[in-house]
């Protein structure tokens, strides 16, 4: 279920099967010398399907949304009853009836089996890194709304904030060619033409790469986080807990400084990975043990429910899965959440796709 079925360069779309990987699509498309890329970028190596069942983003979130945007035309499904369904046609926008293509991205393989999808792929502009230090995070948040809100905003392509811990780790594990320093960071890609790049680089006084080669270095150095995480530990046994959660961005700041004081508090190694044009932050906790593993569990509770007293999300772009499905009904309310078991009921009353998932059990909900 790997293989791009149909590239539509005229239309700017692509047919591609459930197990195509993003990043193996856009290096099909280079290879061809499609001038066009599909846009949404979580972990290497994601699957279409797993994007959708996810409803996932990354980070070129700040200038292209996520997955509930339009990035996903029509999708192919397989119901539980065995029927195969299409959501929509190829054409780019549709007044028929609801948006079933939504119904399914972020409903987690609990309502069907995506084997097809169409994309939207976009243009692919000239593209520019950038680094920079801060003293704390709160200044490195604000540097990010003086940012976006400018004129030059526009040209910002993504924004990635990189705690203290995670710079240390970037240098510890060896797989950056150069030493950061140890402060709170930002790391930013910048999109438009060479003339705007530049004056939006002159505008956030941010250390800029040279030339493609070393944006491309710098970049890699975000994308490799988790590695470096966990290289950082220096000890076989690690094991780490991975959590996001998402909040208003103007909340991100507190949010962040609340969090790291409980960890830090807790004694538990972490590392902070902020999609910070979105409000969305990504921890990496580590243990290595079960007395570990239980203190990171507590501090992931924590960080959920400052997350929700900020009116943000349990989760930004991970999913639900069975790790957080308890606090659905505080997040959306018992009415809204009802509305979505009822749609399960519906789509798949033997409850065969994915159970347990998801949909929180109302006799167990604390």
């Amino acid at each position: 279920m790997n293989k791009i079925l149909e590239i539509h360069e005229a239309d700017s779309d692509v047919v591609v099967q459930s197990g195509v990987r993003w990043d193996d699509l856009n290096h099909a498309l280079a290879e061809k010398g499609i001038p066009l890329f599909f846009p949404l970028d979580p972990g290497p190596g994601a699957t279409i399907g797993g994007m959708i069942s996810t409803g996932c983003s990354g980070t070129n979130a700040v200038r292209y949304g996520t997955a509930k945007g339009e990035l996903f035309l029509n999708i192919t499904v397989v119901l539980p009853n065995g029927e195969v369904i299409k959501t929509r046609r190829r054409a780019r926008k549709s007044s028929a009836g609801f948006d079933v293509t939504k119904l399914f991205i972020g409903a987690e393989g609990t309502l069907g089996i995506v084997t097809e999808a169409t994309l939207r792929l976009v243009p692919k502009l000239p593209t520019s890194v950038a680094v920079a230090q801060f003293p704390d995070v709160s200044s490195a948040v604000s540097a990010v709304t003086e940012i976006l809100q400018s004129p030059m905003g526009s040209h910002i392509q993504c924004v990635e904030l990189l705690d203290t811990n995670m710079m240390e780790a970037i240098n510890f594990s060896g797989l950056s060619e150069r030493n950061y320093p140890v402060k709170d960071s930002l790391f930013l890609k910048f999109q438009g033409s060479p003339a705007s790049i530049l004056e939006t680089s002159k505008l956030s006084h941010f250390q800029s790469a040279r030339n493609a080669k070393e944006s491309e270095e710098l970049w890699n150095h975000r994308k490799i986080a988790l590695w470096s995480s966990i290289a950082w530990m220096n000890d076989d046994r690690t094991r780490a807990w991975t959590t996001d959660v998402c909040v208003p961005p103007s909340a991100l700041p507190t949010l962040v400084g609340e969090s790291k004081a409980d960890l830090d508090s807790n004694g538990i190694k972490h590392t902070i990975v902020g999609h910070c044009g979105d409000g969305n932050f990504h921890a990496i906790l580590m243990f290595r043990d079960d007395e570990e593993l239980e203190k990171v569990r507590g501090a992931v509770h924590r960080m959920v429910h400052q997350a929700l007293e900020l009116d943000g999300t349990c989760t930004g772009e991970h999913g639900v899965g069975v790790g957080k499905t308890k606090y659905l009904s505080e997040e959306l309310g018992e009415g809204t959440v009802e509305l979505m078991r009822t749609v399960k009921k519906a789509v798949d009353p033997l409850n065969l796709f994915n159970p347990g998932k998801l949909y929180p059990d109302p006799k167990t909900e604390r």
